[in-house]
């Protein structure tokens, strides 16, 4: 075996330890594989998926405002702007609270570790990132990763009231204090706020514990699964009463 095949291996077995690691906190005892639904592979021929056209490029549109925002001063130290990430027609959307260094480096949300945490989340929800639509409150990373400044969320905000709306999710996830605290507009502490539901521009609204919160305080990722359990629960509940 060459070196360079068993860093490959190594690193693939690492990260196998790590999910199932995340698993065991969350309360998982097994594993079942879970059936994809969304390959290109499983879909009939003469029925390829065709997203919805005025969907996407009003999203688009709304992109390439946002990426030519000068309305704080955030954009002065920004590498890039970063919109979002996923799929547009999905019933379940996160919203985090600003992008980090490695989401500021490529330009979209949830790449560095807390991301990685998120993925492993969707995982033991029978989800990817390909199924849900993923994004923050505040577009461009601030100086340190420090909170954002409230003209720096009286900037962005608009531009995130537009984003569901255009999106039209069942169910919003708001990953932490400072991004369900901003959209529900109350200083209630997120220990409170989470794992009960609320509205939030049409859509039903559940905030949770970020996932950066968890890589410090793996205790708490049991909590989390019981929200994304409820997650599940209105997602399936909402796809019964449309096929009725």
């Amino acid at each position: 075996m060459t070196s360079k095949l068993y860093h490959e291996c190594y690193t693939h077995v690492c990260q196998a330890r790590s999910l199932l690691q995340d698993l065991l906190e969350l309360g998982f005892n097994t594993i079942v594989p879970a059936v994809a639904t969304h390959s290109a592979d499983n879909v009939p021929a003469g029925l390829a998926f065709e997203p919805p056209t005025p969907m996407m490029e009003s999203l688009s549109e709304l992109q390439a405002e946002v990426e030519q925002c000068r309305a704080c001063l955030l954009h002065e130290q920004r590498n890039t702007v970063v919109f979002g990430r996923g799929n547009p027609s999905a019933d379940l959307v996160f919203v985090g609270e600003a992008p980090g260094y490695e989401e500021d480096q490529q330009g979209l949300p949830f790449v560095g570790e807390a991301g990685q945490l998120l993925k492993r989340i969707l995982f033991a929800m029978g989800l990817s990132p390909e199924d849900v639509y993923i994004c923050n409150l505040i577009k461009c990373r601030p100086p340190v990763n420090r909170d954002p400044l409230t003209n720096e969320v009286a900037a962005c905000e608009p531009y995130l009231k537009r984003q569901p709306a255009l999106l039209k999710p069942k169910v919003i996830v708001a990953l932490g204090r400072f991004a369900s605290q901003t959209l529900l507009g109350v200083e209630t502490p997120i220990s409170r706020l989470r794992g009960h539901w609320y509205t939030y521009a049409g859509s039903a609204l559940m905030p949770t514990f970020h996932p950066a919160y968890l890589l410090r305080s793996p205790a708490e990722k049991k909590l989390v699964w019981e929200d994304m359990k409820e997650v599940k629960k209105r997602l399936e509940s909402a796809k019964i009463r449309q096929a009725d």
